[in-house]
C-alpha cells in the first residue's frame, strides 16, 4: 500500500514539473497573434484604401459640380439641377471597395465663398455606412465580432472668378456694360450699342461734352459689377469687325499684342493656336500697329479648319459634332474696360488705353468679309493666388479647396 502512494506521489509530481504540451500554448497564443496581426494588414489596409477611395469620389463629385456651375448653370442649386446630377453622378462612378457610395441630393450642398461673397463653392459627401445600408464589411476582424465599418468623406470644390488665362485671342473687345442711351439705342444692352460718357463730335465717338446720362461700367470685383453673364448672356451672337479706334462697341475689336509676339504672323498664329503666356486681369494690351483684317480673317479659318464639324446647338446653346472632348474654336477673348479705354479717347491720346478686366468665352462660328462671327459660351480659366479677385466676372477656375 506504500509503495502504491509512493508510485502516485511520484506520477503527480511529474505531471506537475513536465513540459511537454506547452508548445501547443504557445502555438495557440500565436495563431492569436497571428490573427490579430492579420486583422491589422489585410482589413486595416482595405479600410485606408476604402477611405482613400471615398475622397477620390467626393473630390470628383465637388468638382463635376463645379463645372456645371460653370458650364450649365451657376444660380440652378435645384436637387434635379445639372449641378447636382453632375455632382452625384462623378461620386457614384468612383467605387469605394468595389461598390458605389451613398450620394444623394441632400448630400450636395452650396456654400458662399468668404473670398468672394458668392455661392460658388459645392460640398458633397459620400457615404458607406451602416445607416445608409452599405457599409464596408471586413475579412478577418468578423471573426473578432467586427462585421462592418463605417466610411465616408466630404470635399468641397469652387467655381472661383478666374483672374488669369492661357490661349487668348489677340484681339479685345470692351466688357459689358448698362445701356442708358435708350432714345437712341437699345436698352438695355444689345450688341450693336456703342458705350458712350460724352456727346459724338463728327466720326469720333466721346469727342464732346460729358453726357447728362451716361452709361454705366462697373468692373468685376467690384459691388454690382455689370460685365457678361454665363448665364444670361450664353448664345449671344457677335460679329467682330476690325475698330477704327473711333467706337466702342462688342461688335468692334482691337487687335494687340500677346506677350512675345509682334506683327501679323505672330498675330495670325495667336489666332489659330493656343499662346501659353497667361494673361492676368490688369494686363496692358498694347495695340497691334497696322490693319489686321486679313490676318485676323486668315487666322480664324485656320482655327475653324481644326475641327471643322464643331457647330453651335440653339436648343442646348452649347457645341455639337465637336471632334475634340472642347472644340478648340472655343477661345477666350479678352475684355477691356471701356471706362479707361473712354477716358483715353477723351483725352486725345494716339491709341487708347486697353487693359484686361475680365475674361469672355468664344466659339468662332464663321468668318465672313473679314468678320469673325461667334457666340459667347462659359469658359474656364485660372486663378492665382495673391491676385484680384474678380467677383462676377465671365470666366471660372475650378479648384478644389477642401
Amino acid at each position: 500500500m506504500a509503495n502504491r502512494h509512493t508510485t502516485m506521489t511520484r506520477h503527480w509530481r511529474r505531471i506537475h514539473t513536465d513540459e511537454r504540451g506547452m508548445s501547443f500554448v504557445f502555438v495557440g497564443f500565436g495563431f492569436m497573434g497571428f490573427l490579430a496581426a492579420s486583422m491589422l494588414a489585410i482589413d486595416v489596409g482595405m479600410l485606408m484604401t476604402a477611405r482613400t477611395q471615398a475622397q477620390n469620389a467626393a473630390d470628383a463629385g465637388a468638382l463635376a459640380g463645379a463645372t456645371a456651375l460653370a458650364y450649365n448653370s451657376f444660380t440652378d442649386h435645384s436637387a434635379t439641377g445639372p449641378a447636382v446630377n453632375s455632382a452625384i453622378n462623378a461620386a457614384k462612378a468612383n467605387l469605394v471597395v468595389w461598390e458605389a457610395p451613398s450620394v444623394t441630393a441632400d448630400d450636395v450642398k452650396f456654400l458662399v465663398s468668404p473670398d468672394t461673397g458668392q455661392t460658388d463653392v459645392v460640398e458633397v459627401s459620400v457615404y458607406r455606412t451602416g445607416v445608409r445600408a452599405n457599409p464596408v464589411a471586413t475579412m478577418i476582424a468578423n471573426l473578432f465580432g467586427i462585421a462592418t465599418v463605417d466610411v465616408q468623406a466630404t470635399a468641397r470644390a469652387q467655381a472661383a472668378p478666374a483672374n488669369a488665362a492661357m490661349c487668348v485671342l489677340p484681339f479685345t473687345i470692351p466688357d459689358k456694360w448698362i445701356e442708358q442711351q435708350c432714345d437712341t439705342q437699345t436698352c438695355p444692352w444689345a450688341p450693336g450699342d456703342t458705350f458712350d460718357m460724352y456727346a459724338t463730335q463728327g466720326n469720333n465717338q466721346n469727342a464732346g461734352a460729358p453726357l447728362a446720362n451716361p452709361d454705366i461700367y462697373i468692373p468685376p470685383g467690384q459691388s454690382g459689377a455689370t460685365g457678361y453673364d454665363p448665364d444670361l448672356d450664353r448664345g449671344v451672337q457677335l460679329v467682330l469687325k476690325n475698330n477704327n479706334e473711333n467706337k466702342i462697341a462688342p461688335s468692334m475689336y482691337n487687335a494687340w499684342d500677346l506677350p512675345g509676339s509682334v506683327g501679323g504672323d505672330d498675330y495670325r498664329h495667336n489666332i489659330a493656336t493656343c499662346n501659353q503666356n497667361l494673361v492676368g486681369l490688369g494686363h496692358n494690351m498694347p495695340p497691334e500697329n497696322g490693319n489686321m483684317v486679313g490676318p485676323t480673317q486668315q487666322g480664324s479659318q485656320d482655327l475653324k479648319d481644326l475641327d471643322p464639324n464643331a457647330h453651335w446647338n440653339d436648343d442646348c446653346k452649347c457645341v455639337k459634332g465637336s471632334a475634340y472632348p472642347v472644340s478648340p474654336r472655343i477661345r477666350i477673348v479678352p475684355l477691356y474696360n471701356p471706362v479707361l479705354y473712354t477716358e483715353g479717347q477723351h483725352s486725345g491720346k494716339s491709341h487708347p488705353d486697353l487693359k484686361v478686366v475680365n475674361y469672355l468665352g468664344f466659339f468662332v462660328e464663321d468668318i465672313t468679309g473679314g468678320q469673325v462671327i461667334g457666340r459667347i459660351t462659359p469658359i474656364t480659366a485660372k486663378f492665382t493666388k495673391g491676385g484680384p479677385v474678380a467677383t462676377g466676372g465671365f470666366a471660372k477656375a475650378i479648384m478644389l479647396v477642401k
